[in-house]
């Protein structure tokens, strides 16, 4: 699933200006400019702002899995602009709703004309294969199915018996076993069965004849046999899914007081789309993360229902304003704001987890010792809650772009007025990689070379007399960059493959000399273990 807050088109603070020909340098600068404008008297202004929509979307398309879904957060100014858009990228065939959400609970009593209270939420589909999911029921739903007959068939309610629809064979008489009474349906209509399933009804006591058993007949509804879950619709009231002031309220409460941010959605909003559009092992992306609410409300559904869902923010580092809260408080540009954020977020989530997880404990005390049993399930509260807290997931790890790390890799262009680049490009001719770069920018570098997943764990430890990486649980690859003490030793490399790794990465600067390097090819062939060069 993919859901995106991108910058509406209000005219100030563009600053998603694209010109990929410019060297990664000069990107840095144009992204850090946070006053670019698009005023409504340029010929340009919807141009620009869907100019900057369209090759994100196309990229979010190619990303989207078949069964994938995209929510898109925008208002009255690009809503039209961005359906056309979304049609011509995703396919008219694959939209799926347009969402209205209540964003306010009052009327701005100074707007010009109309108060605009609500935003749009657009969804389109990757293909036919996305299935969206049913939302929980609510208490007023299940509030109904009070009655329970203690035969193991759980909650009912009565319902009629009666269909509007008129069928001949539907009309005949339901005896009361109690009083003998015969009940026919009233002229001109039938029962909704016919007589073989009400007699199978009847024998199944899901026929209801009043509290004292002499009424006429109903039918037991079933709270296990209705649909466990709610149809989405397209009117998200702020009761429902929060609203403008309570995302305020709730960055307030993480930060102490002082939202180092201006415009977040409420966590409750994405959990709404979450539970529409993802599973509970699925990647969540979200590539104008801002404050990363996304991200906290992957690790809060995933806290509450066992999910394992994975969030990917990306944001550039716009800077804040010298006048801002957050620049006031240390945090020099969005992304600082985001990965503070999280690291909040989790530690709430785990102080709201492990106090419900004691309640939970002490609620399977309290039943055990009244039934002398374990009891199957227990809910706390109406929501899910884990059974150990092994299992909540609350890392993350923070990747920055910038160019390549290895000499030979680094095909950034160079400015014109980059000469400082030049020399030090120049300077490092000599080594593999880049004198002001750490052996971690290395093995990510690697991992993303090689297709290796960002979220397989990276572990330090020593082989032979080397610091190496691990690269997964298993020891997948096991990367080496230590030159330290003389560098690596053939010892070193045979201690290397009796770990039997797939592959091992080393640099080429970090051997002690070329007949160590030799000898590694020969005793790695030899092991049938494949050694590359960095």
């Amino acid at each position: 699933m993919i859901y995106i807050d991108p910058p509406y088109n209000t005219g100030n603070d563009f600053v998603y200006e694209d010109d990929f020909k410019d060297p990664l340098a000069k990107y840095k600068e144009v992204t850090s400019q946070t006053t670019k404008s698009n005023p409504e008297t340029m010929g340009r202004y919807h141009t620009n702002w869907l100019n900057m929509m369209y090759p994100r979307l196309r990229l979010a398309a190619n990303l989207l899995r078949d069964d994938g879904v995209i929510f898109i957060s925008i208002d009255d100014n690009e809503v039209t602009n961005l359906r056309r858009l979304c049609d011509e990228v995703f396919g008219e065939e694959n939209f799926v709703a347009q969402v209205v959400w209540q964003k306010k609970y009052a009327a701005t009593n100074d707007s010009k004309g109309f108060s605009t209270t609500h935003d749009y939420i657009v969804v389109y589909q990757k293909s036919s294969s996305f299935n969206r999911n049913l939302l929980p029921r609510t208490e007023e739903q299940n509030k109904p199915y009070k009655n329970d007959d203690n035969d193991g068939k759980g909650l009912w309610r009565s319902d009629n018996l009666l269909v509007k629809s008129f069928s001949e064979s539907g009309v005949y008489p339901i005896v009361n076993p109690n009083t003998k009474e015969e009940f026919y349906p009233p002229k001109g209509s039938c029962w909704r069965a016919s007589r073989d399933t009400m007699k199978q009804w009847l024998d199944e006591n899901r026929i209801y004849f009043g509290k004292d058993g002499k009424g006429a007949p109903q039918l037991k509804r079933y709270l296990n046999e209705v649909q466990q879950g709610r149809v989405p619709v397209t009117w998200w009231t702020f009761e429902e899914v929060g609203h403008n002031d309570a995302a305020n309220k709730e960055v307030q409460a993480l930060f102490g007081g002082k939202a180092p941010f201006d415009t977040p959605k409420p966590t409750t909003l994405l959990a709404q789309m979450l539970r529409i559009g993802s599973d509970k092992d699925d990647i969540i992306l979200d590539f104008f993360s801002g404050s990363a609410t996304t991200a906290h409300a992957v690790m809060q559904l995933n806290a509450e229902d066992g999910g394992n869902r994975q969030f990917i923010m990306v944001q550039l580092p716009e800077v804040t304003d010298e006048k801002s809260e957050a620049f006031k408080a240390g945090y020099k540009n969005i992304c600082e704001i985001g990965k503070e954020r999280i690291r909040r977020a989790g530690a709430k989530i785990k102080e709201e987890f492990s106090s419900r997880h004691a309640k939970l404990q002490n609620r399977h005390a309290e039943l055990v010792s009244a039934s002398h049993g374990i009891p199957k399930q227990v809910r706390d509260d109406g929501v899910g809650v884990r059974d150990d807290d092994n299992g909540l997931d609350l890392g993350f790890k923070v990747l920055k772009l910038d160019s390549s790390n290895l000499v030979k890799w680094d095909d950034t262009p160079i400015g014109n007025n980059d000469m400082a680049d030049l020399f030090a490009r120049m300077d490092s001719m000599d080594e593999t990689i880049k004198k002001d770069r750490s052996d971690l920018d290395v093995v990510f570098e690697v991992m993303l070379k090689l297709g290796i997943p960002l979220t397989y764990s990276v572990n330090e430890t020593t082989v032979g007399s080397r610091k190496v990486y691990s690269i997964g649980d298993d020891g997948l690859v096991l990367i080496c960059l230590d030159k330290s003490n003389g560098g690596i030793t053939p010892e070193d490399i045979t201690a290397m493959c009796d770990l039997t790794p797939a592959k091992i990465i080393a640099a080429e600067e970090a051997f002690k000399d070329d007949i160590a390097l030799s000898n590694a090819y020969y005793i790695s062939k030899d092991k049938g273990i494949e050694i590359e060069l960095l």
